[in-house]
């Protein structure tokens, strides 16, 4: 554990979700193979897709929807949906179809393997102050075991502009009816977890499971409060 500012007392913590609390590159993975797979499989016309042939329909809504970024999950179905659309099927069908892919898309995106560590040490963080998930992701707390520990979960889009933004970090903090000096956030990117909170008053904590080097990291723009390496080490600063 390293302290680079002084921390004030913690009244409660807010979490990032994907490669915080855990490894989410095999999931990751795993989604997008099997929603090829599923679309592949939906029409003909698709058997020979790649996922290069999806993105190519992310970048069109990109380009006529800037702000999409902020909420990913409806990129993905916006692109889902005008791929069918392009394909020639009626706006009731594409939108089916885009349901389709995202049911598929929610039901792997959800099969993650949380460490029983994550669960012990929330279980113990949980009982000592409250606890919030703030993710520009599209991981379901309550569909993988992590929903129980958290007072509220705030996603980007539905619940504001994606981290670094100040919007979920400044909602958390009217929510939980607390100064954001007195919580304390918790994530693995340098950008939008660290700076993103301390740019909104909070304090930062840097999570580095790969034992990187922080001056050698380019985002670093503003030094978070502490970094650790592992989760546990949370639990000696309340």
């Amino acid at each position: 554990m390293h302290f680079y500012r002084p921390l004030s007392p913690i009244q409660a913590m807010t979490f990032d979700l994907d490669d915080t609390l855990y490894d989410n590159h095999p999931v990751i993975d795993k989604t997008e193979e099997e929603v090829l797979r599923f679309v592949r499989e939906y029409d003909l016309r698709f058997n020979h897709f790649t996922n290069d042939d999806l993105y190519t329909f992310r970048n069109i809504v990109a380009d006529q929807e800037p702000d999409i970024c902020h909420d990913i999950t409806r990129w993905r179905w916006l692109s889902s949906k005008m791929m069918f659309c392009h394909y020639g099927y009626s706006r009731e069908d594409a939108q089916k179809g885009a349901d389709d892919i995202m049911a598929h898309f929610t039901y792997w995106r959800n099969k993650i393997d949380v460490p029983l560590e994550t669960h012990q040490i929330l279980t113990q963080l949980a009982e000592k102050l409250p606890l919030v998930a703030i993710t520009n992701g599209n991981a379901e707390p309550d569909a993988c075991g992590l929903g129980q520990y958290f007072q509220f979960v705030l996603k980007a889009g539905p619940d504001g502009r994606s981290k670094p933004y100040c919007d979920m970090y400044r909602l958390a903090a009217q929510k939980l009816e607390l100064e954001p000096h007195a919580i304390l956030h918790v994530g693995d990117n340098l950008l939008t977890d660290v700076e993103g909170a301390i740019r909104s008053g909070m304090q930062a904590c840097w999570i580095n499971s790969d034992n990187r080097t922080l001056m050698e990291e380019k985002d670093v723009r503003l030094l978070p409060h502490v970094e650790i390496c592992r989760l546990a080490s949370l639990l000696s600063l309340v």
